[in-house]
């Protein structure tokens, strides 16, 4: 063990995932999470690339695989129903449009805080009220009252991060809107899904169908343009109507699907944003995940850069013997390129999605060697050393949780 304490705060995904490195890596971990537990549900999230390999360097390959949503391909539809064109799971070897490994956000965080649960302590229905750090460590001061300090803090918070919010500024100085909005909430399975996503599309909005790990349940996705968004992430009645108001007059299968809003249990909608950021830490606080480099759910990128993200903090804060300055400088440097590759993509994706511009003159299409490259490099540019020499106590630890 290293000694070194380190608080995260936030356990969906990149917090977990930052904990399991961590530990392994020799620290003591505490994760710190608002909600009263787990999210469940979610969008669908994919695993690409080299994020795969970080999947199987955490020992997590079977698990991950078990917990899949099992879709075998995507149909796009027209207003009847009638299939315009078909995306299988194998398409560019599982790396396509629908990947191989496909998995709800919230199966996925039970997957990371199960692998964790008994070697870090976790601390749910609190939240960081207020930091302050020196030269030696970071004092902090919890919703609930506790006081205690750590060596380092790290926010993996998502696109509404507090920590950023408290070390770096406001949320309007970094989060851009993409224009778009999108929501998802689970509903009966009273369409005949079965494990193909069904999707509609017209400009500026889509609905959609996916099949999940339980037949009796499927996951109804919508996404509708918007110039700006000023809806509180916080208010869900507030949101329930928005949608309600942007996709009534809807086609295909909308009105029975927007039936159920009132009754699931995991609605969940905001804003398609990314976060651009000059650096993503500050003395002992760093940032992981969309709380530093959103690249928007457009990108089916953002679980991929969280998971790698912490393979890389996580080694090396650990190889510059937990220094902040140098392990927080080198993550970014091998960070940044594949981030903004990935925020490019998303931005693209975008851009297609709009309303197109009667009046606008024809956008050029995008070189396709340009954009070949820039998919290869969104999907496996980034190298994951090997950490020689780096202490790592292997895929399987215990210690004390509460």
């Amino acid at each position: 063990m290293s000694g070194i304490r380190v608080l995260v705060s936030g356990a969906s995904i990149a917090g977990p995932a930052l904990a399991h490195w961590l530990r392994r890596r020799g620290a003591e971990v505490t994760v710190v999470e608002r909600a009263p537990g787990l999210r469940p549900g979610g969008q669908a999230v994919d695993a690409r690339g080299v994020t795969k390999e970080v999947i199987r360097l955490m020992g997590l390959d079977e698990a991950v695989r078990a917990a899949r949503t099992q879709t075998a391909g995507a149909h796009t539809v027209d207003a009847d129903g009638n299939v315009l064109e078909t995306f299988s799971a194998e398409d560019d070897g599982g790396d396509g449009y629908i990947t191989e490994i496909e998995i709800l956000r919230g199966d996925l965080s039970q997957v990371l805080y199960d692998d964790t649960r008994d070697g870090v302590e976790y601390v749910f229905g609190d939240r960081i009220a207020e930091l302050t750090q020196d030269g030696s460590g970071v004092d902090v001061t919890f919703a609930s009252g506790d006081s205690r300090r750590f060596d380092l803090v790290i926010g993996a918070d998502g696109l509404h991060s507090s920590v950023r919010g408290m070390v770096f500024g406001p949320r309007e100085r970094f989060v851009r809107h993409l224009g778009h909005v999108l929501a998802f909430y689970s509903v009966p399975n009273e369409f005949g899904l079965d494990r193909w996503l069904l999707d509609y599309q017209e400009p500026g909005r889509s609905a959609c169908l996916r099949p999940i790990g339980d037949a009796t349940r499927a996951m109804a996705m919508f996404s509708f343009t918007a110039a700006d968004f000023d809806v509180d992430y916080r208010d869900i009645e507030a949101q329930k109507r928005l949608l309600r108001e942007r996709m009534a007059d809807f086609a295909w299968l909308t009105p029975r699907i927007l039936a159920h809003v009132d009754d699931t249990p995991d609605f969940y909608l905001d804003q398609v944003a990314q976060v651009v950021m000059d650096r993503w830490s500050s003395g002992r606080v760093g940032l992981l995940g969309d709380a530093a480099f959103s690249s928007s759910p457009l990108s089916g990128q953002g679980t991929g850069l969280a998971l790698i993200g912490a393979y890389l903090l996580a080694g090396e804060l650990a190889a510059a013997g937990w220094d902040p300055a140098a392990g927080f400088a080198r993550y970014e440097e091998l960070m940044r390129p594949f981030v903004e590759a990935n925020q490019e993509i998303g931005r693209l994706h975008a851009k297609m999605r709009g309303i197109p511009d009667p009046d606008a003159e024809p956008a050029a299409e995008p070189d396709t060697e340009w954009l070949t490259d820039l998919v290869q490099r969104a999907v496996n540019g980034v190298e994951l050393p090997d950490y020689a020499g780096v202490p790592d106590s292997g895929p399987s630890v215990t210690s004390v949780s509460r």
